[in-house]
């Protein structure tokens, strides 16, 4: 699957062949990620907040209920 990394202004989305899909953009410097709830929020740390974002995708270890 896709993997989610942290980088200056937001989390990146790569292709396992390693292109940019896109950006989710935060506006700040963002420390890391998570996945979490049903596997399908993602949430992201800035220097003085905690985001979480609803997606369509599950992170990984995340079955469908």
């Amino acid at each position: 699957g896709n993997l989610f990394a942290t980088g200056p202004g937001g989390v990146y989305v790569i292709t396992p062949g390693g292109k940019l899909l896109g950006r989710i953009h935060t506006g700040k410097r963002t420390a890391n990620c998570a996945w979490g709830d049903d596997g399908s929020v993602l949430y992201m740390t800035t220097d003085d907040e905690l985001c979480r974002i609803k997606t369509r995708t599950k992170g990984a270890n995340f079955k469908d209920i």
